[in-house]
């Protein structure tokens, strides 16, 4: 089991392209950590930006009557993939993993699966 720091950590080295990554607590919008990030990426307004939005999309399944979980939810801009996977389990309930990637650097596919796997390390 991992902390948030290794976490984090693991994100940023274990994923090509990682230009951030950040623990959220989305009752609250509150970062529980983050790395990396930089001026040009406020990795706090980011996390409160994105509760946002999974309070948006949660209310819009109640709406629909879907009864599913969210998994990830993915935001594609021109430079950069924000990728936000919400966590299962009693320990990550309310939270979710938030990732931004260098587009031109990355690997979508890869870096969903790297998140998962260290979401299912993550001992909050």
């Amino acid at each position: 089991m991992a902390n948030v720091e290794v976490s984090l950590k693991e994100a940023m080295t274990s994923i090509e392209g990682a230009l951030g990554a950040a623990l959220v607590d989305y009752t609250s919008g509150m970062a529980l950590g983050t790395l990396g990030g930089g001026k040009d990426l406020d990795l706090s307004v980011a996390a409160a930006g994105n509760t946002d939005v999974i309070r948006a999309k949660v209310r819009t399944m109640e709406m629909l009557g879907l009864r599913d979980e969210i998994e990830d939810l993915l935001i594609t801009l021109g430079g950069q993939y924000h990728l936000i996977r919400l966590l299962k389990g009693k320990s990550g309930s309310g939270l979710f993993l938030y990732l931004v990637l260098d587009k031109g650097r990355s690997n979508l596919a890869m870096a969903r699966h790297q998140l998962r796997r260290i979401e299912a390390a993550l001992e909050v």
